[in-house]
C-alpha cells in the first residue's frame, strides 16, 4: 500500500444526528423528544459550552409556555424535506458512507407505543433509498440524544429498567424494516455522556434521586444491557450486520510529571474508557468497582445481566474526537471554560472560539490506545471544527482554518494506520451546518456546506459550498493521499 493512501476499503463521509438536522418535529405523527425541549440561550447568557441538564420542573414550565421560547432542534436545517438535495451534495463530495440517526420518537412517538408509526418508517426508507442511489452506505445510530420525551416524564428515562424493553422493541422494528438497506449500526451516541449529563444522555432527571451519581450509572447499566441485546438481535436478523458502540473519547494528559498528576490523568482516562471496557470486553473492570464502592454507588443488576454483557459485545468501536484535556493535582491551575470534558489549559495547544483545545496528535495516541486495548476495528465517526464562518459578498465561504484542522487530523490517522491500527473509516462532524448539540447555535458551524440560517431561526436555508467542500472532495478522490 502507498504509505500516503488509506486502505482501499476505507469509508469516507460525514456524520449528523436526526435531532440536529431533520426538523419537522410535529409532522407525520412524530412525538416530542428530550432534544425538542432544549431552549436556545444566547452565548452571553451561558456559562461555557456545557449543554443544560434540564429538570422536570423546567420541562413542565416550558410545555406550559412554549410560545415564550425558541427550541432550535425542533427545526434543525429541514433535512426532512431537503434530504435529496443534501445527499446529492454528499455524493458530489464522494461520500461512500453517511452517518445519520433515526429519530426514536418518529418511529414510536411516545416510546412505549404498541405499534410503530408507519409514516416515520417510510421516511427512513426514502432516505436509505436515496443513499443507495449514490452508492453511499448508511451508518445508523439508534439513539442520538433524543430519547422520547414521554419516556423521560413517565419513567424518568433510562434510570428505569423498562426502557430496555422499549428500546429493544424499537431496535428490532428498524433492524427488520431496513435489513436489506443498512448493515452498519451504532446503539447509543457517546454513551459515556450519561454520566456527565443524564438528561441529554438518557432523559434522566437527577432531582428524582437523593444519590444522583448512582442514578446516572444505573441508567448507564440499563443502556449497556439494551445495547448488548440489540447487538444480539441485529446479528440474528441479518448475520451481515455489524454493531458498534460509540464513545466520546477525550484523551487526558497529566499537566506535569508529578506522580499525582499522572495518577489523576490515568484515573480520568479509565473513567472515560469504562464504557468501552463494558461494551467491548463484556464486564465491569476492577477500577470502576472501587470507584463505586468509594462513592456509595450500588448498581442493581438482574440475574443474567453479566452473562448478557459477556455474550454480546460490540463488533467495532466508534469514537468522537475533538480535543484532548489536561488534568492537574494543582487546584490553582488555570482551567478552561466549562464543558462536558474540561481541564487545565495546555500551553502547547491552540484553542477554538468555544474553548476546545486542538490536538491532532492526540488522535493518533487515542487510536493506538483503543486498538491495542481492545484489538477491535476502530471507526472515527465524529471529528470536526466548530467555527464562525463568514459569508462573503459573493456568497463564498473561505474556511481555510477548517481545512487545516481536518488535514492535521487525517495525517495523524494515516500515522496510526502505519502503527498497525485497524481503522475502518472517518465521518467528519458535520458535513453540513447543523444545530450545535452543546449550545443549540447555528453560528457554531462545522460543515463543508453552509446553511443560510442564524441562531434565531432566520434565513432562507439555502445550501452553499464552502472552500472545504472542494478540498474534502479531493481528499476522498485520492483516498487520503491529496491533502493539499
Amino acid at each position: 500500500m502507498n504509505s500516503n493512501r488509506f486502505p482501499e476499503s476505507f469509508l469516507w463521509g460525514g456524520a449528523t444526528s436526526a435531532c440536529q438536522i431533520e426538523g419537522a418535529y410535529n409532522l407525520d405523527n412524530r412525538g416530542l423528544s428530550i432534544a425538542d425541549m432544549v431552549k436556545f440561550v444566547p452565548k452571553e447568557q451561558r456559562k461555557g459550552d456545557r449543554p443544560p441538564n434540564v429538570t422536570r420542573k423546567e420541562i413542565q414550565e416550558m410545555l406550559n409556555n412554549e410560545g415564550n421560547y425558541y427550541f432550535p432542534k425542533r427545526y434543525g436545517i429541514d433535512f426532512y424535506h431537503r434530504y435529496k438535495e443534501d445527499i446529492k451534495l454528499f455524493a458530489e463530495m464522494g461520500f461512500n458512507v453517511f452517518r445519520l440517526s433515526i429519530s426514536w420518537s418518529r418511529i414510536f412517538p411516545n416510546g412505549d407505543d404498541e405499534k410503530p408509526n408507519e409514516k416515520g418508517l417510510r421516511f427512513y426508507d426514502s432516505v436509505f433509498d436515496e443513499c443507495k442511489k449514490y452508492n453511499i452506505k448508511p451508518l445508523v445510530t439508534l439513539s442520538h440524544y433524543d430519547t422520547p420525551l414521554n419516556l423521560a416524564l413517565k419513567y424518568n428515562g433510562w434510570s428505569n429498567r423498562k426502557l430496555i424493553y422499549f428500546f429493544i422493541k424499537y431496535a428490532k422494528t428498524v433492524f427488520e424494516r431496513y435489513k436489506d438497506k443498512v448493515d452498519l449500526w451504532l446503539t447509543f451516541n457517546e454513551i459515556n455522556v450519561i454520566a456527565k449529563n443524564p438528561y441529554i444522555g438518557g432523559g434522566v432527571f437527577l432531582e428524582d434521586s437523593d444519590n444522583p451519581l448512582e442514578l446516572s450509572y444505573q441508567a448507564g447499566h440499563h443502556q449497556f444491557i439494551a445495547s448488548a441485546l440489540a447487538t444480539k438481535i441485529a446479528h440474528e436478523i441479518n448475520p451481515k450486520n455489524k454493531v458498534g458502540c460509540m464513545l466520546a473519547r477525550t484523551v487526558i494528559y497529566p499537566e506535569t510529571n508529578n506522580p499525582l498528576d499522572i495518577i489523576k490523568a490515568q484515573r480520568a482516562n479509565q473513567m472515560n474508557l469504562f464504557f468501552t471496557d463494558v461494551q467491548a470486553r463484556g464486564e465491569y473492570p476492577g477500577y470502576i468497582l472501587r470507584y463505586f464502592k468509594e462513592n456509595n454507588v450500588y448498581i442493581k443488576k438482574e440475574i443474567g445481566d453479566d452473562e448478557i454483557l459477556k455474550l454480546h459485545p460490540v463488533d467495532f468501536i466508534s469514537i468522537s474526537y475533538y480535543k484532548s484535556v489536561t488534568e492537574s493535582s494543582n487546584s490553582n491551575a488555570e482551567r478552561l471554560s466549562d464543558s462536558l470534558f474540561t481541564g487545565v489549559k495546555n500551553p502547547y495547544l491552540e484553542t477554538t472560539d468555544w474553548g476546545w483545545q486542538i490536538d491532532p496528535i492526540g488522535l493518533r495516541w487515542a487510536l493506538n490506545d483503543l486498538y491495542y486495548r481492545y484489538r477491535m476495528p476502530i471507526f472515527i465517526v465524529e471529528n470536526g471544527l466548530g467555527a464562525y464562518d463568514r459569508l462573503e459578498y459573493d456568497n463564498k465561504i473561505h474556511d481555510d482554518y477548517r481545512i487545516d484542522y481536518l488535514k492535521k487530523h487525517i495525517i495523524q490517522m494515516r500515522e496510526a494506520i502505519k502503527d498497525g491500527v485497524n481503522l475502518m473509516g472517518y465521518t467528519t462532524w458535520g458535513p453540513i451546518d447543523l444545530v450545535s448539540d452543546s449550545t443549540s447555535e447555528m453560528s457554531k458551524r462545522y460543515g463543508f456546506i453552509y446553511v443560510d440560517k442564524d441562531d434565531y431561526g432566520n434565513g432562507s436555508l439555502k445550501r452553499l459550498k464552502k472552500d472545504s467542500f472542494i478540498w474534502y472532495k479531493k481528499v476522498i478522490e485520492s483516498n487520503g493521499e491529496n491533502l493539499a
